[in-house]
């Protein structure tokens, strides 16, 4: 099949899934045929409605319309992949349950329609992946005789911002050769025209870097935030003060849950590829993911858990977001339901059959804990003792 015989213009494998359903409307929305090929029969109906299986700003509009004009469609039909002369891959490196990064990810999504893959396609990367894992892919490719170029270029959006910052954000392109490289960029222009190239392998890296990097900064928070704590000081004034009209510490965040599909994960892949020698990332692992414990045992030094109702307000895991995936809040959860008379949780976005009506939390809970900081819980009515370690009403101490 040559170039000028391929009916669409790229197809997006995983592409019902929160990378690549608003990849495809952006790009469909530029005016390009796209074809989203996912294995979820249910997603895939629900986009061909029209419809968005999950929240995304400003996605809902415009996938009907590009739905409506043809421009975007949905199989789960594995021969699509070979009807593009251009294959955006969304399928990342995930971690085990030891946290080790699982190699086979990538390859395996690719086995699943190698047999469909028409030379002269270019194939892009585009979740993140351990560093080598496009090379693997190119010898994938390669030893199977199947003459593709491979480029990498990884996703940097905020869940939830996707349609704005697909537009606004430079775009990573690494490639092996340059006229592989030009390929990408001048898909990627489609979106932007603020391109940055890297080798393969550095752009492996700096996708890991960046949710590393944000992860520990997290960590930073979070011990700040105990520390000042401990002394029964307000996190949030001292932030303020040395935030205010101060662009050294302007990026000095406030507390919380880090959690959600990436930053842990990312941040396990970092300490892998470095032969596990990663003290800094370790650490911010130990602080993030122990602030689930360390609210529970300051929950125990003020209160009698055996005796009392816990509410937890926000299962999300961020704000305004309806993806409880990797959320901490059911960490915190779990742990509160071996110590408390018992649990209750609400959330204004995930749909849960475990969650209960807001109303319900705040009239039966004895104490409430925000565990997600949507601004739903920013004036909250309620006498009940509120632990609110995000400042969504105003401060972030434990009394």
């Amino acid at each position: 099949m040559r170039e000028n015989e391929f009916s669409r213009d790229v197809v997006i494998i995983g592409g019902c899934g929160r990378v690549g359903l608003p990849l495809g409307i952006a790009l469909a929305s530029r005016g390009l045929m796209v074809t989203l090929y996912d294995i979820n029969n249910a997603a895939v109906t629900t986009v061909n409605n029209g419809v968005m299986p999950f929240a995304e700003e400003g996605a809902e509009a415009l996938l009907a319309e590009v739905v409506a004009a043809g421009r975007l469609s949905a199989t789960t039909d594995p021969a699509s992949v070979g009807t593009a002369e251009n294959l955006v891959v969304v399928v990342g490196t995930p971690v085990d349950e030891h946290l080790n990064p699982d190699l086979g990810a990538v390859p395996r999504a690719l086995e699943r329609c190698a047999e469909h893959l028409v030379s002269g396609q270019l194939i892009i990367l585009r979740s993140t992946v351990y560093p080598g894992v496009t090379g693997l892919t190119e010898k994938l490719l390669r030893d199977k005789g199947i003459e593709v170029d491979v480029a990498f270029c990884p996703e940097r959006i905020a869940e939830g911002k996707a349609l704005t910052e697909l537009f606004d954000l430079p775009q990573i392109v690494a490639a092996r050769s340059p006229g592989v490289s030009q390929r990408a960029e001048k898909f990627f222009r489609n979106l932007t025209d603020q391109i940055v190239p890297l080798a393969p392998e550095e752009a492996e890296l700096a996708k890991l870097f960046t949710n590393t990097w944000r992860y520990i900064k997290f960590a930073t928070a979070n011990q700040f935030w105990m520390m000042a704590n401990e002394f029964g000081l307000d996190y949030a004034r001292i932030r303020h003060a040395i935030t205010f009209d101060y662009p050294r510490a302007a990026d000095v965040p406030m507390p919380g849950f880090a959690a959600g599909p990436c930053l842990l994960k990312d941040t396990m892949q970092l300490a892998a590829f470095n032969k596990n020698n990663f003290v800094l990332g370790h650490a911010a692992m130990l602080i993030n993911e122990g602030l689930p414990l360390y609210l529970v045992s300051r929950l125990e030094e003020r209160f009698d858990l055996t005796n009392t109702t816990i509410g937890l307000l926000g299962m999300a895991f961020k704000a305004g977001s309806d993806d409880p995936r990797e959320s901490l809040a059911y960490k915190l959860r779990k742990i509160l339901t071996l110590k408390a008379r018992s649990v209750l949780c609400t959330d204004p976005y995930v749909v849960d059959s475990r969650l209960s009506p807001l109303a319900d939390v705040l009239a039966a809970a004895d104490v409430l804990v925000i565990a997600a900081p949507h601004v739903d819980y920013a004036r909250l009515d309620t006498d009940r003792p509120l632990i609110d370690m995000w400042g969504v009403t105003g401060q972030a101490v434990l009394v």
